[in-house]
């Protein structure tokens, strides 16, 4: 518990030193690629007014500090027949750290959940999956059900996509 905690304090700390060290240059790299991640290096020299091999170092620098996680694309869920989102508070039996490792590599395995985060309050996780339609959904949800340790579900049907952001503004 003790290495734990000190790893997580160090990843704090590091984190911390590189937002301080991104520089304005820096934040315009990250808008311009969170607006377009298939811009190609010398489009986005010209953009931020650096020398191609300048830039590169700089996007580098980047990903080797963690700050670029990686490049996406998008898919249109309501395209590809999975228009269906659904949030799913899950509750777990106990908090202990053996059942909550449990619960998030069982979930890891389920490919229709889109999102998973950790909450403080009064469900333990909260859960996104895409489904093609309630009957999909209904065959997610009793796959969810018997993940280790879960106690409770409260699932919402999405009705539409208001707002969904990738992009976080840097500049």
């Amino acid at each position: 518990m003790v290495s734990h905690d000190l790893r997580r304090l160090r990843a704090t700390v590091e984190d911390r030193a590189v937002r301080e060290e991104l520089d304005r240059i820096d934040r315009r790299i990250l808008d311009l690629l969170q607006a377009n991640g298939r811009m190609t290096n010398a489009d986005l020299a010209e953009a931020i007014h650096l020398s191609p091999s300048a830039c590169l170092r700089r996007v580098k620098r980047l990903e080797d500090a963690g700050v670029i996680e990686g490049y996406r694309m998008i898919v249109a869920q309501a395209v590809i027949g999975r228009s269906v989102n659904v949030f799913i508070e899950i509750s777990l039996q106990s908090q202990s750290e053996e059942r909550m490792a449990a619960f998030e590599r069982a979930i890891a395995d389920c490919e229709d959940v889109m999102e998973c985060h950790l909450m403080a309050g009064d469900f333990d996780y909260l859960v996104r999956v895409a489904a093609a339609d309630t009957a999909d959904y209904e065959q997610i949800r009793n796959t969810l059900s018997r993940l280790p340790g879960v106690a409770r579900m409260r699932s919402s049907l999405a009705l539409r996509t208001v707002l969904m952001r990738t992009a976080i503004k840097m500049s």
